[in-house]
């Protein structure tokens, strides 16, 4: 298959890389690669398509969001994660369905804080649930047979900045991650959240 990777210079964007690289061609990009992109950025997403042309699959693992105690979250934080999470997300599946082969597939990222809360998650609990709801309803509507699941972590084992802002929570190994990626893309499942908790 020829997969696009978008965002693969982070912890999930390698572990997907990791898993697919040595059965698939996968065209790892991010903002400093060359071809580059911009999720939060429509043209930059046309360009990367029109560059890199069809493919059999698309991953997604890009996503930032504001972390701040709920009281202090402002209107620009709730908007800053709905574009830096979802709409830049939605955006690849709108922009790219057409280059997508007959049969293919998309693959979203989310994370476990659409399921569980932990303190100043507010925001990401709001962006990651959106994007889970996405996937269950845009699902049936894909043309040509294209599938849709999104990968929704808990913290990774090797992101260790990231375990106090976790606190009880059992990290996820990326091999772990990378093979929710393989069932993604190589498997049939449509609709699916696929939680690694």
């Amino acid at each position: 298959m020829r997969i696009l990777l978008i965002g693969a210079s982070g912890h999930v964007g390698r572990a997907a890389q990791d898993a697919l690289a040595e059965r698939h061609e996968v065209i790892a990009v991010s903002r400093s690669t060359a071809p580059a992109v911009d999720t939060t950025d429509e043209a930059s997403i046309e360009a990367l398509f029109a560059e890199v042309g069809e493919v059999d699959a698309v991953i997604v693992a890009v996503g930032s969001v504001p972390f701040k105690p709920v009281e202090e979250l402002t209107r620009d934080d709730y908007r800053a994660a709905f574009l830096g999470k979802v709409l830049s997300q939605l955006d690849v599946v709108r922009i790219g369905t057409p280059f997508v082969r007959d049969g293919g597939s998309f693959t979203l990222t989310t994370g476990i804080l659409a399921r569980e809360p932990i303190a100043t998650g507010a925001a990401a609990s709001m962006a990651n649930g959106a994007v889970e709801s996405f996937v269950i309803g845009a699902a049936p509507e894909l043309p040509r047979g294209i599938r849709i699941n999104a990968i929704s972590p808990t913290v990774l084992a090797e992101a260790t900045g990231y375990h106090d802002a976790f606190p009880g929570f059992a990290p996820v190994a990326s091999d772990v991650v990378g093979l929710a990626f393989v069932r993604a893309v190589e498997g049939v499942g449509t609709g699916r959240v696929l939680a690694l908790d």
